[in-house]
């Protein structure tokens, strides 16, 4: 579930949108009427939306939005006058008056990206160190000289020894090392 904070002025107005998002499911996480405060709030989150009007007691949605931590979107609330002077790049925004429907898809949408790259950030593959790929080149050679196998058998051997026993393949040549040499 995304993390969302909105930030408006009133605290009525704040509590209207949060209400209204926690009726179509979503989970809002804090209503704060300051930039500053929101910033506070972001430090104890993971990424999320931040949705706010065009300007705050003390800094402009542009200031809040180059302040943002990595993780979190902007979703800019104002008049359309407003929002056709604002430089809207990597900010999706919403002209005044809401229309229920387009802020609930809207934050839907938002969402949903979120979640996609999310997922697709725990699918890369994590970057081994010189370390570990000596580690796993030494294992391999071992399984060469001793069970005379070819790189690619030995390799093999390895990724199949952790698929099977739920442990990387850095951990499995370690214990391929500690167990060929005694």
């Amino acid at each position: 579930m995304v993390n969302i904070i909105v930030v408006l002025p009133k605290p009525e107005e704040g509590k209207g949108i949060r209400n209204l998002l926690m009726k179509n499911g979503f989970r809002v996480d804090g209503v704060c009427t300051t930039g500053s405060q929101a910033l506070g709030r972001m430090d104890d989150l993971s990424g999320g939306i931040v949705i706010c009007s065009y300007r705050l007691s003390d800094m402009m949605y542009s200031d809040l939005h180059a302040c943002l931590p990595q993780g979190f979107e902007m979703l800019l609330i104002a008049s359309a006058n407003t929002l056709q002077d604002c430089d809207c790049r990597d900010i999706m925004s919403l002209s005044m008056p809401l229309k229920v429907h387009d802020l609930i898809n809207t934050v839907d949408m938002m969402a949903q990206a979120i979640e996609r790259r999310k997922r697709r950030a725990r699918q890369v593959p994590k970057e081994r160190s010189a370390e570990e790929e000596g580690v796993i080149q030494e294992a391999k050679e071992l399984l060469m000289n001793r069970n005379h196998m070819t790189e690619q058998e030995a390799h093999r051997y390895l990724q199949k020894c952790s698929m099977d026993s739920g442990t990387n393949i850095v951990e499995e040549a370690r214990m391929v090392l500690v167990m060929m040499r005694t």
